[in-house]
């Protein structure tokens, strides 16, 4: 079972000056105005504003309004999860593992899995589960996959079906408590004043990729399965989100990866991921 995975309403009562600055870049980043938003945001997150280092570490991973960057991208995103910025925290999680420091990418989702984001829950429980630059860890990792699918994630649901194939009742017994008694997270929430774009991918919005022809040497992984009909089985509900790429069932011990490529190059690979919400990149082999 390897890695498989709006904007709230701003307040009537005036904001503060900076949440406002903030404010200005996420309108004009959504009207497809990305230069402004990251002029506007670059010397608040100088200045420490959370929000506005999360979306310049967005705008720099995803290319928008700046050329692809992924050492700024990173540098912005532990900046604003330093501050306890928890969609900081899990895209900088998601960042590091694609880079290949699982080590500091499970630090990342773990403190944001603490703090009950849904997507990091699932990834670092996937991890554990798999021992996976973190000590294996079958009773917490259900207790973290279990409370992802809680809050409706189906990438959650559909790994948690597999856990209860794979870990004795008795475990999952053990992981469900465990998993009650998280629900009052020490971690610090992200700030709310101006929460702010990019917004965490919606795992039902169509995913940016290149042109259905590409051949390449990437992929985007979208789960691991203990059985193959259930790899099958998702790809059919994602078929029409990956612009006709095609399904790589990759067997892994007794697991099956479900890949989908080929993509001719990481970041159109990275682009599609962020579509689709729960899922890395990884090498075609």
């Amino acid at each position: 079972m390897k890695f498989g995975i709006a904007l709230a309403a701003w307040l009537l009562m005036a904001a503060p000056a900076v949440a406002q600055n903030v404010r200005a870049g996420v309108e004009a980043w959504q009207k497809g105005d990305y230069p402004a938003a990251v002029t506007i945001w670059t010397p608040l997150a100088a200045k420490g504003d959370a929000d506005a280092a999360f979306n310049l570490g967005q705008a720099y991973r995803l290319g928008k309004g700046v050329p692809i960057d992924l050492a700024r991208a990173q540098r912005y995103l532990e900046q604003a999860a330093r501050k306890g910025h928890v969609d900081a925290a899990t895209t900088l999680g998601v960042l590091l593992f694609q880079n290949g420091n699982r080590a500091g990418a499970m630090r990342w989702l773990k403190k944001a899995a603490e703090a009950g984001e849904e997507r990091a829950m699932l990834l670092y429980g996937t991890a554990l589960f798999n021992g996976d630059g973190v000590a294996r860890d079958p009773i917490l990792a259900y207790a973290f996959v279990s409370r992802a699918a809680a809050k409706g994630l189906g990438a959650a649901q559909a790994t948690l079906a597999d856990l209860d194939k794979a870990i004795p009742s008795a475990q999952r017994e053990k992981g469900l408590a465990m998993a009650e008694a998280m629900l009052s997270p020490k971690a610090v929430a992200a700030p709310t004043a101006a929460a702010a774009p990019p917004p965490k991918p919606k795992p039902a919005a169509p995913p940016v990729v290149a042109a259905p022809n590409a051949r390449g040497g990437w992929r985007i992984q979208l789960g691991a399965f203990g059985q193959r009909a259930t790899a099958e089985a998702l790809f059919a509900r994602l078929r029409g989100k990956v612009g006709g790429r095609q399904a790589y069932y990759v067997a892994a011990g007794k697991v099956i990866r479900l890949q989908v490529g080929p993509y001719d190059s990481r970041a159109a690979a990275t682009a599609a991921c962020a579509g689709l919400g729960a899922c890395f990149v990884v090498p075609a082999r």
